[in-house]
């Protein structure tokens, strides 16, 4: 494949990729007193924890994902955005504790998107961002 070619594919991947984290974020961040009281405080955090947890995973979200998008040190990106999603996957998509089929389905498939997305972190902390990234250009990624 020609290398234009593979650099376009790798910087619409990373940017598809992190779309999701970056909504997230400033969807977290926007709204960020009901999503720490709707969120996080029912799952037993007292104050301020859930505000500070939701501080914390709004950083992860917005760095990691412009880390990755940019190719800038695109490994450290992903590995904030992997713990992220073994921090926030188990506890809020914890599909086996859910009686209503319907609600089951949709945690697990919530579940297993994170997942998948868990593990194309991992396939960036391992090759790298690809070609046309800031990484890249400083010898930091493997061509």
């Amino acid at each position: 494949m020609p290398y234009a070619l593979r650099g376009l594919l790798a910087v619409a991947g990373r940017v598809l990729l992190c779309v999701i984290f970056l909504m997230s974020g400033a969807g977290h961040a926007m709204d960020f007193q009901h999503t720490a009281e709707a969120y996080l405080a029912p799952r037993g955090l007292s104050p301020p924890l859930p505000q500070v947890l939701l501080a914390g995973a709004i950083a992860f979200l917005g760095l990691g994902s412009l880390l990755v998008v940019a190719g800038f040190q695109a490994r450290i990106g992903a590995l904030l955005l992997f713990l992220f999603l073994a921090a926030v996957t188990p506890l809020f998509h914890d599909f086996w504790n859910y009686a209503d089929q319907a609600a089951r389905q949709a945690q697990m498939i919530n579940f297993l998107k994170n997942v998948a997305l868990a593990g194309a972190m991992l396939m960036i902390m391992a090759n790298g961002p690809g070609p046309f990234s800031l990484d890249e250009r400083a010898g930091r990624a493997p061509t």
